[in-house]
């Protein structure tokens, strides 16, 4: 099976990686040339592509050809623009290369300050403007019928260098003490996709959050502590926060979660 991979980063190139080791043939791509080779490296056709509101520039044609599936895994960037003007542009690439099969990478942010318990049936009330475009983004892919989308809402990522800790360390009145975490470590953003690939599941939502929700305070107050880094401080009070459900992918799949974070 061959796959195309729209954004080779920090989840797309181990994902390939774990692709091509299942025996995928992989093309992905970066906007930065100097990072061709370490994807040429790792067994991945690659190529340059830029994604603007305008145009997708570069080998377009060439990364998409005899792809049975497109996982798009780029964040929205405000700064360069509607991150849903990008999506319009790249749609009608999807429709011309005849791919039926596509996996966008979106968030649990679309889910905003929903309090309590959030599946897949909760409404989307975002309230951060990647939240807002990714749930547009969403609505577009759904709603074209050229192709079948998965839409995964990954929670807060960890894995790597990457740590929400890191930004939390030493900082003063942290928000929402008693608010329950939502993370999911790189390791199972791959084995998700890859098991929903596997396994022929198209079409629909599903959550990607790891079922561990211990509070704020305790989770980063013991990860900083853990690590050797200052200690976060929290508010006396704040927003009984939302906890994020996987239940749909696990009763579907079978995907166990592991404990990573």
């Amino acid at each position: 099976m061959k796959a195309s991979i729209l954004g080779c980063g920090w989840l797309g190139l181990p994902l390939a990686q774990a692709m091509i080791a299942d025996g995928f043939t992989v093309k992905g791509s970066t906007t930065t040339p100097e990072k061709l080779p370490a994807l040429a490296d790792a067994g991945i056709e690659p190529y340059v592509l830029s994604l603007s509101t305008t145009a997708l520039q570069g080998g377009a044609d060439g990364f998409l050809a005899d792809a049975d599936i497109l996982i798009i895994d780029i964040p929205p960037k405000l700064k360069e623009g509607d991150f849903t003007d990008k999506i319009q542009v790249l749609m009608p690439h999807i429709e011309k290369s005849g791919i039926k099969k596509v996996v966008f990478v979106s968030s649990i942010s679309v889910y905003g300050n929903n309090q309590g318990l959030v599946t897949e049936d909760t409404l989307p009330l975002p309230d951060s403007d990647n939240g807002k475009q990714l749930l547009e983004a969403e609505k577009m892919l759904l709603a074209n019928a050229n192709f079948q989308t998965t839409i995964l809402r990954f929670g807060g990522l960890v894995g790597g260098e990457r740590h929400p800790v890191y930004h939390l360390a030493g900082r003063e009145n942290l928000p929402d003490p008693d608010a329950p975490i939502n993370l999911i470590h790189r390791d199972d953003c791959v084995g998700i996709i890859l098991s929903l690939i596997r396994q022929n599941i198209w079409g629909g939502v599903f959550n990607g959050v790891a079922p561990f929700h211990p509070s704020r305070m305790d989770y980063y107050t013991g990860k900083a502590n853990e690590m050797g880094l200052p200690l976060p401080a929290f508010a006396p009070s704040g927003n009984e926060g939302k906890t994020v459900r996987a239940e749909k992918l696990a009763r579907l799949t079978g995907y166990a979660f592991s404990s990573l974070l």
